[in-house]
Order: C-alpha cells, then structure tokens, then sequence
C-alpha cells in the first residue's frame, strides 16, 4: 500500500493530489446543498410560513413575556398578543383602504393632466420629438401587450390555485405563530432530546441563533417604522396621493436589504411625477437619498448591528440565492436565515462546559409554563445569554 501510495506521488504531484480531493468534496457538498434546496423549495408553502411564523414570534414575544411578567396565564397571554397584531394590521389595511379609495380618483386625473404636459414638452422641448414617433412607441408597447395576453390569461387562470395556497400558508402562519409563542420553551426541550450528549452545543446554538434573530426582526422594524414614518410625512407634506400606502410600501420594502428600497422609492418617484410634477419629484427623490443614507450609516449599525455585520456584497449574493429559490418572500428571509446560520455554527463548533440537562416534560401535559419561558431563547434578546436561562 505504501508503495502504491509513493508511485502515485511520483505520478501526480501532492498539490494536484490536495486539488483533487478538495474538488471532490466540493462537488458532493454543492449536490448535498443543491438538492437540499431543491426539496425547501418543494416544500415552500410549508418553509415560508414556518419562517415568518418565526419572525413573528421574535417581534411579538417581548409582548408575551410582559404579560406574563404581569401574572397573566400563558395561554391568555398569547391570545392578547395576537389580538394586538391582528388589529393593528386590520386597522392599518382598513386606512390604507381609505385612503386609496378616496384618493384614486383624483391621482388619474393628476397623472393625465402631467402625461399630457410631459407629452407637449417631448414635442417642443429639446429633444423635438415628432407625433408620429410617439405614436409609433405607444402602438408597440400595445403590441407588446397583446402578444402576453395569453400568458396573462394563463396566469388569471391559476389565480384561484395561488389564492388557495396563500389562505393555507396564513393558516399555517398563525398557527405557528401561536404555539410558538405559548409553548416554544416546551418545544425546544423536546428537540433537543433527539441530539443526546450533542444536546449542550445545539442548545448554545439555539439560543445565539434566537438572540441573533429577535436582534435583527426587532431592530429591522424599527428602523423600517422610522423610514416609513418620515418618507410619508414627506409625501404627505408635498400633498402626493395615496401618501398612506407608499409610506406603507416603504416600511414593507425596507425588510428586503439594498433591493427594497430602490423599488419602493421608484414606486413613489414615479408616482409623485405623475401626481405633482418633475419638481416634486426630484425634490422627493434627494429627500429619501438623504434620508437613506442616513439610514444606512446611522441607525442600520446602531440598532442592527449588533446581529448582523454582513457586507454588502454578501446581503446582495444572499438575496439573489433567497430570491430565485421563493421569489419576493424568499428575498424577505434570506437575510435572517443567513446571519442565524453565521452566529449559530461557532458555537456548534465550539468547545465549552456543557450546560445543566435540560429538564424532561412529564408525561402529561404539565403545568403552564412560567412568565419568564420563552419561545426561542426563553428570555428577551441579550448579547450574552445566561447559559442557566430557560430553552428556547
């Protein structure tokens, strides 16, 4: 053998030899990786409602947890939590609602009296454009239209299909959601089991990978919260309508890194052109330019930083991979996912005393767990959790 093994040297030099099988793990890693995704994205009316489901938990706990600091029973502390999300979502959709409805009307007729100066300007302006050349782009754009019109009539079609899978991924959402928050604590002792003497390294994981997420949700939603909030006093203040569901559509599109915001602010651009003119609407675009930057070099790292410390070059190549394998959700989650996984494998990695045995749940359903128990980490994000604290 060891003379087969020195042939084979003289043969191939070591560094081609090291090549080899470093490509050859490479290449059982990326078919591992690629079918594994493969399968997440079989099974994405499952993984995405799961995902925000856990989201959601990490924004509404700190809810959960006064309440129960307050002598409230778990189970009624949840169903208030939820009542208070529900709500406010209902009320923010039914202004929204409102708003649109009153205001739609008159943003058509504001954007065909500016089409129609914009029209006059391309034939008097500089560029001296002749009608016949207007005309001929408007004509190919409509025949642009009519050849997807079947493509468009395939995709009304399956719209019942979509709306049914929605309504199941909500479902499934809310549910997740609620026993996440009632019994996440009972929850992670009974997964932790499954892993035996690994249990105290998964159960370090488990809780940097909560504090890490609750960190970025939380911060994420304020910093979205102060966008939205300023972006549509802007609106608001230039008298832009539909000012509510552009602010809105900002605070959404701030949960996608980068990406969000360029298509959220060209949404706005264009409809502040159209509603109040080229002036408004340069004076609109240098106010979010500012006020993302600010965004940018001020509260992101304040308020998120402390979770996540990605360049931007990673947070681009995260969103593309999160964005083809689930679309605009998968885009939404990406980031998360992937600063979890960036905190969480050190400490599966790491060598440290291992933590007190889990305690095992009677066979009963047991009492209720107490005001401190938490649905991930137990406790409210810290930077440093206490290894005695309660599972996650």
């Amino acid at each position: 053998m060891i003379v087969d093994r020195e042939r084979l040297t003289q043969l191939v030099p070591r560094t081609l030899i090291r090549l080899a099988a470093w490509s050859l793990c490479l290449i059982i890693i990326g078919w591992a990786v690629f079918y594994f995704a493969q399968f997440i994205a079989t099974l994405h009316i499952v993984v995405l409602p799961v995902a925000i489901a856990l989201l959601l938990t990490a924004l509404l706990f700190p809810i959960t947890r006064r309440l129960r600091a307050m002598g409230i029973r778990p189970i009624y502390a949840t169903w208030i939590t939820m009542l208070i999300a529900l709500a406010v979502l209902g009320g923010t959709g039914w202004i929204i609602g409102t708003r649109a409805n009153a205001e739609f009307p008159g943003l058509v007729n504001q954007v065909k009296a500016t089409s129609k100066t914009v029209e006059e300007w391309l034939y008097t302006g500089p560029l001296h454009l002749q009608p016949n050349q207007l005309s001929k782009w408007i004509d190919e754009i409509a025949t642009q239209v009519t050849r997807q019109q079947e493509r468009i009539t395939q995709t009304v079609l399956t719209g019942a299909t979509v709306a049914l899978e929605v309504l199941a991924s909500i479902v499934l959402l809310l549910f997740v959601t609620f026993f996440l928050l009632k019994d996440g604590d009972r929850i992670w002792a009974w997964f932790l089991r499954a892993f035996g003497s690994a249990a105290p390294r998964v159960d370090r994981a488990g809780r940097t990978a909560w504090v890490t997420l609750s960190h970025y949700v939380q911060g994420t939603v304020a910093v979205a919260a102060v966008h939205g909030v300023i972006m549509g006093i802007v609106l608001a203040g230039m008298g832009v309508p539909l000012w509510a569901p552009l602010a809105v559509l900002i605070f959404l599109a701030s949960f996608i890194p980068i990406v969000g915001i360029f298509f959220a602010g060209a949404v706005a651009t264009l409809v502040t052109l159209g509603a109040k003119g080229p002036i408004y609407a340069l004076i609109f675009l240098g106010v979010l330019v500012v006020e993302q930057q600010l965004e940018n070099h001020v509260l992101q790292p304040l308020i998120v930083g402390r979770a996540l410390n990605f360049h931007p070059l990673a947070i681009i190549l995260v969103l593309a991979v999160g964005g083809i394998l689930a679309g605009i959700a998968g885009a939404a989650v990406a980031v998360p996912v992937a600063a979890v996984i960036y905190r969480a494998l050190p400490e599966l990695r790491s060598e440290q005393p291992a933590l007190p045995p889990v305690p095992e749940p009677g066979p009963g359903p047991g009492p209720e767990p107490g005001p401190e128990a938490g649905p991930g980490a137990g406790s409210e994000p810290e930077p440093e959790p206490e290894p005695g604290s309660e599972p996650a």
